[in-house]
């Protein structure tokens, strides 16, 4: 990868929706080589999809909750089963395994608490939980959906 694929990847990830000319035009390049490079990031999974980015607050979906999980369970069955259950939340937008105190977090998006608290009533009855604690948050100070190019190789 050099720097041209890089610029390329940052035009992409600010709006995937631009024509190959406009890429090309920020980025340098004429539209065929542009192109070329597009479908090879593509082809090699750098690029893994396109997709639409949607506005929490038009979508009713505007509070963010993030929940930290324990369990007293670490086997691959549990976990297995876990993952299963909480994949099929739709409300559950993220879900990574930590390192440190807390064993999951989980990021949710609801309208509101009574909505959150249903969602929380679905996860404590999907699988066996030591200790859920939730936050809220108050602001998005930054959020974003791009990566930061400069370490690709």
């Amino acid at each position: 990868m050099d720097d041209i694929d890089r610029r390329i990847l940052k035009v992409l990830q600010t709006n995937a929706d631009l024509p190959v000319a406009e890429v090309a035009e920020q980025v340098g390049l004429s539209a065929s080589p542009c192109w070329r490079r597009i479908q090879k990031l593509e082809a090699e999974g750098i690029i893994e999809r396109r997709v639409a980015l949607l506005n929490p607050e038009k979508m009713n979906v505007g509070v963010t909750v993030f929940v930290a999980i324990r369990t007293s369970r670490h086997d691959e069955d549990w976990l297995r089963d876990f993952a299963a259950k909480v994949t099929q939340i739709p409300e559950v937008v993220e879900l990574y395994r930590m390192s440190g105190e807390i064993d999951y977090m989980l990021r949710i998006v609801v309208p509101d608490i009574k909505a959150y608290d249903a969602v929380y009533k679905r996860l404590i009855a999907a699988v066996p939980l030591f200790d859920v604690s939730s936050s809220f948050a108050m602001e998005a100070i930054k959020y974003t959906t791009a990566l930061p190019v400069d370490y690709a190789t």
